[in-house]
């Protein structure tokens, strides 16, 4: 009788050769460069630090205090509204309001990654973490206009092209902001290294210089009354958004799926925090480190994401949502392993390619589950809130991994962080039990 939602999709689905020319369009590569500047920054404030800061004899405890500098990412719902809304003076007159916005994010990140890189950990660490706060601030800001952009530059029937891209280049940023820097830092001293990261900047800044400016932003211009009247504003930018969320299902479902959405990582991300001093402690080097976890890993997770998005497409995303979150939890036991065999290459690859591969089905399966609980008139801010939440357990809830990592040893860390993965699942089988799944789903008789 009715077709799901599945059976929808496949009968309009184009052939193999027309899909892949939508990859040639110019719209669509300009969100790939777009893509590598929004993932650059990301590891210089996390990973590639956390390696600089063990170099210097940081404690293990400070070393994970470091990553509430990521809280931005976290609380970028807060401002998002208004850089959607405000115009620049001079840069929205003329540039546009979107490229505007990101000019005024890429020149503050350049500057801020420059900063960072300038200070001393030893003798400067609280100047050190201020930098880094700005870098995470212009990162997450740049984030927000990217986001807006993306989806206001491209057709609707190159959404999909457009995110294989943006998720391709950000791979790529934190490839050069990993590896690349790593590889770097065994040459020149880590105030090169960053000032070389704020370089790589000029590839999303010429990115937008070289493209318009969305045809729709353009035309989006407040009206008279919302010039004036700024409480009739700040309700249709800021709290509209947010009420619809809370008024769909009612207050508890919508408590259920926020919590669920800040949790479901956390293990996998309470284990990302230590990785690096882990590897540093146990005798790998930088070399070592940018080979494997970084290159190696890089081709785990895409293949863990293409294996999640087929997953998705054949189980659903609830199934999936389950069925790879108990691949990360059990992945991290492959920390463990590798705590108990020490310095050792080959088990290093073993690990990073279980640990890698799992986190990218797990990623892909949540970014659709993401993407599914969005009202499409309310799309940005409300991502935006989703996405933060999900930083949640990369900042504020891992801060504590050091201190956790310094009272016990490697083996009993990395099966804390296992049992935290528990959490998640707990609320992901609550959601399921209780029948709250996307409405493709319910529609489709999903249990």
């Amino acid at each position: 009788m009715n077709k799901t939602v599945s059976e929808a999709v496949a009968e309009d689905r184009p052939g193999w050769l027309a899909a892949m020319r939508v990859y040639t369009d110019r719209r669509v590569v300009a969100i790939l460069f777009l893509g590598f500047s929004s993932g650059m920054p990301l590891l210089l404030t996390f990973s590639t630090l956390s390696i600089w800061l063990a170099e210097e004899g940081i404690s293990k405890t400070a070393i994970g205090l470091f990553a509430l500098v990521g809280m931005p990412y976290s609380l970028k719902f807060i401002w998002a509204p208004f850089i959607d809304q405000l115009r620049l003076p001079l840069l929205t007159r003329w540039l546009g309001r979107r490229r505007g916005w990101a000019i005024l994010t890429q020149v503050a990140l350049m500057i801020g990654i420059i900063g960072l890189g300038s200070n001393d950990p030893a003798n400067g660490a609280w100047a050190m973490a201020a930098w880094a706060i700005v870098v995470t601030f212009a990162s997450a800001s740049q984030d927000v206009v990217i986001d807006a952009y993306r989806v206001e530059i491209l057709e609707e029937r190159q959404f999909g092209a457009g995110a294989a891209m943006i998720v391709a280049g950000y791979r790529l940023g934190m490839l050069a902001s990993g590896a690349g820097a790593l590889y770097l830092a065994e040459e020149v001293s880590w105030f090169w290294v960053y000032t070389a990261m704020a370089g790589l900047m000029l590839v999303g800044m010429l990115t937008i210089l070289l493209n318009p400016e969305p045809a729709q932003s353009r035309a989006d211009t407040p009206g008279p009354k919302e010039r004036t009247d700024p409480i009739q504003w700040l309700r249709r930018a800021v709290v509209e958004p947010f009420a619809e969320f809370l008024r769909r299902g009612g207050w508890q479902p919508a408590l259920l799926i926020l919590l669920f959405v800040v949790f479901y990582k956390f293990g996998d991300s309470l284990a990302g925090i230590m990785a690096n001093p882990f590897y540093v402690e146990i005798g790998f080097s930088k070399a070592e480190i940018a080979s494997v976890s970084k290159i190696f890993g890089l081709g785990a997770t895409l293949a863990g994401g293409f294996l999640g998005g087929l997953f998705v497409v054949r189980r659903g995303i609830m199934q999936s949502l389950l069925f790879c979150g108990f691949l990360q939890m059990f992945s991290n036991l492959m920390f463990a392993v590798q705590a108990l065999v020490g310095h050792d290459i080959a088990m290093l690859a073993v690990t990073i390619a279980v640990e890698n591969v799992a986190g990218g089905m797990g990623t892909a399966a949540f970014v659709a589950y993401l993407a599914s609980l969005c009202n499409l008139a309310y799309t940005a801010t409300q991502y935006a809130l989703l996405s933060s939440l999900m930083a949640l357990a990369r900042t504020a809830l891992s801060a504590p991994g050091g201190a956790v990592a310094e009272s016990t040893s490697w083996v009993a860390f990395f099966l804390i962080t296992t049992i935290a993965a528990l959490p998640g699942l707990a609320l992901l089988w609550l959601l399921i039990r209780r029948g709250i799944v996307p409405r493709s789903e319910a529609d489709a008789g999903a249990p």
